[in-house]
């Protein structure tokens, strides 16, 4: 396997602004925000994206899931709404190619996006 930036950033090498981290995920704001709130939420568990998951990832992506449900609280979204993505391959535009939510909000959010 070649070098995974988000294996970096979550073992710590890498930089980040980390908001949430516990033993099976770490949150961070992305580098090239969408929206006023743009966190990215990975497993530490290296996933290359949605069509490697297996069956005994269930527990990890439920964990993902209730993790960004906290941080839609904890950065004023809750409420007001918020959007969960997950891109799966490079049409769909999924530029690293390791399991990731993104969590966006703090603004009317449009669909279709772009």
């Amino acid at each position: 396997m070649e070098k995974c930036i988000f294996c970096e950033i979550a073992a710590k090498r890498i930089e980040s602004q980390i908001v949430y981290e516990d033993e099976k995920v770490v949150a961070f704001k992305d580098i090239h925000p969408q929206a006023p709130v743009h966190i990215l939420i990975i497993p530490k568990k290296h996933i290359a994206g949605v069509t490697s998951l297996e069956e005994a990832d269930n527990e990890l992506i439920g964990h993902m899931v209730l993790v960004t449900q906290q941080l839609a609280k904890d950065f004023s979204v809750y409420q007001c709404g918020f959007r969960l993505v997950v891109n799966s391959g490079p049409d769909a535009g999924q530029a690293v190619n390791h399991l990731h939510l993104h969590l966006l909000g703090g603004r009317r959010l449009k669909w279709p996006p772009g």
